[in-house]
């Protein structure tokens, strides 16, 4: 295949793509490396993009700290495709805004092996409501069920404590090893 047709091809792609951000009005969008710098450019630019449309301050740090609290589960619990890549953590975060909430969609590789007892996790967390939300928070704190890699599900009920909405999620396997888990967050924008 020619460069030309390659560059046509890609520039298409682009298009498209763009033409879909537009109309699902997908504000921003990284796939790579989730590291500490890279969280603090994605919430200075959800921040400048918010302080743009004029939402509320109440909105707002809902957003950032949702975002930041996706970013950080990406950083700490994504894994690589197989055994021998590289240690990094990669992950996907878009941001869009509609006409009632903004939805979070973070997306990342993660071990099948790990997939049951995250579902059950999350199962747990939408079934509980705030009050549930608050004393489970307060419970793995004080039996400190933390992980060496930190959090001990905190940041999935803080989301969801944030949020006021039930954590939607999907499974997508890849091969036997390993699945790509997708986590969306809901926050309204007129509560």
């Amino acid at each position: 295949m020619s460069r030309e047709i390659e560059s046509h091809r890609f520039l298409d792609f682009a298009y498209q793509l763009y033409k879909t951000m537009k109309t699902n009005e997908i504000n921003l969008v990284y796939e790579g490396e989730v590291t500490q710098d890279i969280t603090k450019t994605f919430t200075s630019l959800t921040e400048r993009n918010m302080a743009k449309s004029e939402e509320s301050n109440q909105v707002q740090r809902k957003v950032f700290n949702v975002m930041v609290e996706c970013l950080q589960n990406i950083s700490k619990h994504a894994d690589t495709l197989s055994e021998d890549d590289e240690d990094e953590r990669r992950g996907i975060v878009m941001v869009s805004r509609g006409e009632e909430s903004y939805k979070i969609i973070t997306g990342n590789v993660i071990r099948n092996a790990k997939i049951p007892g995250l579902k059950e996790s999350l199962e747990h967390i939408n079934s509980l409501d705030k009050a549930g939300l608050s004393s489970l928070y307060k419970q793995q704190i004080v039996e400190s069920k933390i992980s060496e890699k930190g959090g001990a599900g905190l940041g999935l009920i803080d989301i969801a404590k944030k949020t006021g909405s039930k954590l939607s999620y999907q499974f997508k396997e890849l091969n036997e090893e390993v699945s790509f888990f997708i986590l969306t967050s809901t926050i309204n924008r007129n509560r």
